[in-house]
């Protein structure tokens, strides 16, 4: 079974793990704590998420965001030992002009060797229930480059509709309200 869980002190390990080995840039998502050391991540980049979740300490022309980690159980939802996570997902709570022209409201990325496998889709999924109850837009605005088409197969799977696209990438919208 697959499920969101906002970063969290508690999950510290596994989350720093899993961000420090992220590559910087693949597909779009970006990624700015790539080989960051367990002690950076603890005292900056791990706090900057949580506050970054709470609207504090922005900065100048972002809007809050919050990072999403995509666990999996491996099958046994009581051994939480067990569960790891293979995606992040991030959700801007509303947009800006720079949003609503770029990136949008969410940023996905999955681990390598779980690709393929529908976790995406259904991390995609469960971020639009969180959606709900965040984004005031009655749209999410999401954007893949070109030459992602598994990204956008993802979008469109969820209820994504093709808004428009250019040189560089699709702009996709999906229904909230």
């Amino acid at each position: 079974m697959l499920y969101l869980k906002p970063a969290n002190i508690e999950d510290i390990e596994k989350e720093h793990a899993f961000v420090a080995a992220e590559p910087a840039d693949e597909n779009g998502f970006l990624n700015n704590y790539h080989d960051v050391s367990f002690e950076d991540f603890k005292a900056i980049t791990l706090p900057r998420m949580l506050d970054h979740a709470l609207g504090k300490n922005m900065p100048e022309g972002y809007v809050p965001e919050t990072f999403y980690f995509l666990w999996s159980d491996e099958g046994n939802p009581d051994d939480r030992t067990n569960h790891i996570i293979v995606g992040e997902l991030r959700l801007r709570h509303h947009l800006n002009e720079s949003l609503e022209n770029g990136s949008g409201h969410v940023g996905q990325f999955i681990k390598k060797e779980y690709r393929g496998l529908g976790y995406c889709t259904q991390g995609l999924k469960l971020l639009i229930e969180e959606a709900r109850k965040i984004v005031p837009e009655n749209e999410l605005y999401l954007h893949c480059n070109i030459d992602n088409p598994a990204s956008l197969r993802v979008m469109i799977k969820n209820g994504g509709v093709i808004h428009h696209k250019d040189q560089n990438g699709y702009f996709v919208r999906i229904k909230l309200r």
